[in-house]
């Protein structure tokens, strides 16, 4: 499977290969993937304001927040790639449990004992 990272790289590049984007939406949403490469992969994601590791942090943090498991497993992996630790993560998701409810948290808690599995 692609990950995020490849869809940063597609958009960034410009290449043949199909972003994450392109392949899971492009057939039956093309707009909305083409936004996802040249808007938020491509810009947003490359502003100098944050760096990609913060950016990764934020991104984790609203998917915990909103209890999105399919698109933080993906973020979890671009995160770790980003430079965040496990020990970064878990502590975030510990303090999300505070203002996002425990069940989200515990979610996101087997979602990155997952992830963390796949790297070792």
């Amino acid at each position: 499977m692609a990950s995020i990272a490849h869809a940063q790289d597609a958009a960034k590049n410009n290449t043949k290969q199909p972003s994450r984007a392109q392949q899971l939406m492009g057939d039956i949403a093309p707009k909305m993937a083409q936004l996802t490469d040249d808007v938020l992969y491509a810009d947003i994601w490359e502003r100098p304001q944050l760096s990609k590791r913060d950016r990764s942090l934020v991104t984790v943090s609203a998917l915990v927040a909103m209890d999105r498991p399919d698109q933080l497993r993906s973020h979890l992996r671009l995160a770790r790639q980003n430079g965040v630790t496990e020990e970064e993560l878990v502590e975030a998701i510990t303090q999300l449990a505070f203002y996002s409810g425990w069940p989200t948290a515990v979610t996101a808690i087997s979602i990155a004992k997952e992830v963390f599995k796949e790297g070792k």
